[in-house]
């Protein structure tokens, strides 16, 4: 059994891993990925590796925005904070015993999703 729960939860990181590299390719969405640190080894792979950080992605999409208005980018700017947010929120849900902080994990996941954002803004504004 638990080898079995091992095997889904490496089979689910590296499903996420893969979607959210094609979705940050998609120019009109931006991906939240949310990580905590687990305190304890939740298992290893077949390698021998141990699994101990959690990650979790949500795309965010940009339809209906124009990114060329300040309205616009403040939209993108709440929606990935609410999307960093609820990810952050499941994972501290399904991983209590994390050690990383709801607000550290909020930021980070923000931070790195706004990068992308910015992008888009910025082609948005050239392309005005």
């Amino acid at each position: 059994m638990s080898k079995r729960l091992i095997t889904l939860a490496v089979g689910v990181l590296a499903t996420v891993s893969v979607t959210g590299i094609v979705i940050a390719q998609d120019t009109g969405e931006v991906t939240v990925q949310a990580s905590r640190v687990v305190k304890k080894t939740i298992g290893t792979t077949a390698s021998g590796i141990p699994i101990q950080d959690i990650s979790l992605s949500y795309g965010v999409s940009t339809a209906g925005l124009d990114l060329s208005s300040s309205a616009g980018a403040a939209a993108l700017q709440k929606r990935v904070g609410g999307a960093a947010k609820a990810a952050c929120k499941e994972l501290a849900r399904q991983y209590p015993d994390s050690t990383t902080t709801d607000a550290e994990c909020i930021k980070t996941a923000t931070d790195k999703a706004m990068v992308k954002a910015n992008e888009l803004l910025a082609s948005a504004k050239k392309g005005k």
